[in-house]
């Protein structure tokens, strides 16, 4: 196992990315990582904290691409940054799972052009995990990656969430919901409409239903299903409750929940290696938990079982 790192993207980076390698370290292998980035650089931040630079892999890349750079210029420009190096190793099998910080944009470009879709997929989704009021956890999907959808789509993310709920949060038989603006069959615009009957008669999936926005925070459903334009309005709100929780000083368990570090980053569901996109403000905890969830991610053969799936 190997798991690449971009140590230059993020706001915080490349400081952060090595306190959550030094973390990382306490629970795992130095041989399962490759840090990608300024070798230099690195290797003074490294024996800063304590950490012997020859015992892990440093990948040297020379520029770093900037959070407002146009992603698909920035990766053919900038071939020797640490994002485009490092699809270039995962391209290689070289390493197993890449993950980053840095531009999303480009993370999500250079996903598209070094890695294939599994086979069947239409396109890729990104999900988000959500905390239900009870303790339990939940998956969105899509939040972003593909703002207008088909039907279809929708119906291979219900799978795809499926599977990532039963291998990743360890939930044996979750449910489908698709969000909608009421819970009778019918109701809806077009794409609604159109995906309900899909997930009704998909057999590896269990549908409850369309789920209204009072129902994502309850436990009405574990995988919740809508477009990326949906789903990127309702995590950038979800976000923001942890934010206005910290400005408050409001001190709840469940708020503390939403604070995007306890997850690290968001994986692309759909593609044949495991690629992991971070928030730009990331610090240790996060870059810790990317790690962590790479890790998962290919001890669990996620996306192997992702393609059986599929191929079913």
């Amino acid at each position: 196992m190997k798991i690449g790192i971009d140590m230059m993207g993020g706001d915080f980076a490349p400081l952060e990315a090595v306190k959550g390698v030094k973390a990382y370290l306490k629970t795992s292998s130095a041989s399962s990582l490759c840090l990608i980035g300024d070798k230099s650089m690195l290797e003074k931040l490294l024996l800063e904290h304590g950490i012997d630079p020859t015992t892990l892999f440093i990948q040297h890349a020379a520029s770093v691409i900037g959070m407002h750079e146009h992603p698909t210029k920035a990766l053919k420009e900038k071939t020797d940054s640490s994002i485009a190096v490092g699809f270039g190793l995962l391209a290689a099998n070289k390493i197993d799972a890449f993950l980053s910080a840095g531009n999303t944009g480009a993370m999500l470009v250079g996903t598209h052009f070094s890695i294939k879709p599994l086979e069947g997929v239409i396109r890729p989704t990104i999900s988000t995990i959500i905390p239900k009021v009870d303790g339990k956890t939940g998956i969105l999907l899509d939040v972003g990656l593909n703002a207008d959808c088909k039907p279809e789509q929708l119906n291979q993310s219900a799978l795809m969430g499926t599977i990532y709920a039963q291998q990743i949060l360890g939930i044996e038989n979750p449910t489908t919901g698709l969000i909608n603006v009421g819970e009778e069959e019918g109701k809806g615009n077009q794409l609604a409409q159109a995906t309900y009957p899909l997930l009704k008669e998909n057999s590896s999936i269990q549908f409850i239903g369309n789920i209204e926005g009072r129902d994502i925070l309850q436990s009405k459903a574990d995988v919740m299903v809508c477009d990326g334009f949906t789903g990127n309005i309702i995590l950038k709100m979800a976000e923001s409750i942890y934010d206005i929780a910290k400005q408050q000083q409001i001190q709840n368990a469940y708020f503390d929940r939403f604070n995007f570090e306890d997850y690290g980053g968001t994986p692309i569901l759909g593609v044949a290696k495991p690629v992991l996109i971070g928030h730009g403000i990331s610090g240790e905890k996060a870059f810790l938990n990317m790690l962590l969830l790479a890790k998962k991610m290919i001890e669990k053969d996620v996306m192997n079982t992702l393609q059986k799936a599929l191929q079913a």
